[in-house]
């Protein structure tokens, strides 16, 4: 039962990670796009704050869970 607990711990802190590194992308890519466009639109400047929210909400759990990427 112990052992399931810490493969099932594995697993997540490694989503938390895959996800972090994915919205990390997204939100370069959208920032790029703001960066680039002459009237940005609301729901492009939603759709950062979105993203950044979110990115900096893993981070924080990975702190909590002690995570890295060099692991």
């Amino acid at each position: 039962m112990i052992r399931s607990k810490k493969i099932k711990k594995q697993d997540l802190d490694q989503q938390v990670l895959d996800s972090m590194f994915q919205l990390k992308k997204q939100w370069t890519y959208l920032d790029s796009i703001l960066d680039r466009s002459i009237d940005p639109t609301e729901s492009g400047q939603f759709d950062l704050a979105l993203t950044k929210a979110k990115y900096f909400y893993l981070m924080r759990e990975a702190r909590i869970r002690k995570l890295s990427a060099n692991q």
